[in-house]
């Protein structure tokens, strides 16, 4: 018994995975436009170098795979669709397109944007590798201009910091909101100063390029949080009130699980988003791309 296997070539495989499809040798000789002879004897080459059977030719009359078979056949397609992908991506490589690209992404931005995004670079670079960072208020120019990433998208605290382009893609409202039984939601109309005097969940800069610099930050007393998806989670326990985007708590105030507040100190504010990259190093054909879709999508009613 052969304890070693032969290696198959390409062109064996592919013979090997022609006949599976089309169900039989004369089949896969017209496909691929060879003898009939041809097919077997390469069939039987195979078999050969592997030192197991392929095909049962003896219980019925059209090839049927042997138990050996289905294990080689999974890994012939594993091998041929590596091969399909790397001259995929090579083709990319000599068209000047990206191998991958790094994406940071500020996590105010509206989820719905995002996912479109992501499914239409998909579609669009089906070779090119997406890395996706999300990143609230500077950490995302911060990564950009540590090199990080190529290409992000920003909220306002970009502005005036050098070797930074920018382009605006959109904004989005951000709203006092709280729990129903919190203080601040037991009554139409606030006195004025009542937000300074409740606790603020405030989404907190974990960069050193705006640390210190707030956004919409009323109250005296704040407990500060990294990860928007826990200042939601507090919001509705009622642990504090805070300013989110609309876009994510939608749901939650049609369901009442948060109530817009109202605060005569603040109703309402924008937070504008812009594409950015870094001066000196322009993106390259797909992150481009991925700028002109969040232009784009800042332009859809």
């Amino acid at each position: 018994m052969m304890s070693e296997p032969g290696t198959p070539t390409l062109d064996q495989l592919r013979v090997f995975l022609t006949v599976v499809e089309v169900g039989s040798f004369a089949g896969a000789a017209r496909k691929l436009h060879r003898a009939t002879s041809v097919i077997s004897y390469s069939i039987a080459n195979l078999e050969l170098q592997l030192g197991v059977s392929l095909f049962d030719r003896h219980t019925t009359r059209k090839p049927q795979l042997t138990d050996a078979g289905l294990t080689v056949l999974a890994e012939a397609r594993t091998i041929t669709n590596g091969i399909h992908a790397l001259r995929a991506k090579v083709k990319g490589l000599l068209q000047g397109l990206e191998a991958e690209v790094h994406l940071v992404l500020d996590v105010m931005l509206p989820a719905e944007r995002v996912v479109d995004a992501l499914k239409s670079f998909r579609a669009e670079f089906p070779t090119v590798a997406l890395h996706l960072h999300m990143e609230a208020l500077g950490a995302v120019t911060q990564l950009v201009l540590n090199g990080g990433a190529a290409v992000g998208v920003s909220g306002p605290m970009n502005e005036g910091i050098e070797g930074i382009e920018r382009i605006g893609v959109g904004s989005v409202e951000l709203i006092p909101v709280a729990a129903p039984h919190h203080p601040l939601a037991s009554t139409d109309q606030n006195v004025p100063g009542a937000g300074r005097e409740s606790i603020q969940l405030v989404l907190s800069d974990r960069s050193q390029l705006t640390k210190d610099k707030d956004f919409a930050v009323l109250s005296t007393r704040t407990w500060r949080l990294a990860d928007l998806g826990a200042k939601h989670m507090l919001l509705r326990e009622g642990i504090g009130w805070g300013n989110m985007p609309i876009t994510m708590v939608r749901e939650d105030l049609e369901a009442g699980r948060l109530v817009r507040l109202n605060l005569s100190e603040y109703s309402s504010g924008i937070y504008a988003f812009d594409a950015i990259y870094r001066s000196d190093q322009p993106p390259g054909p797909a992150a481009k791309w991925l700028i002109d879709r969040f232009v784009q999508q800042s332009a859809e009613p």
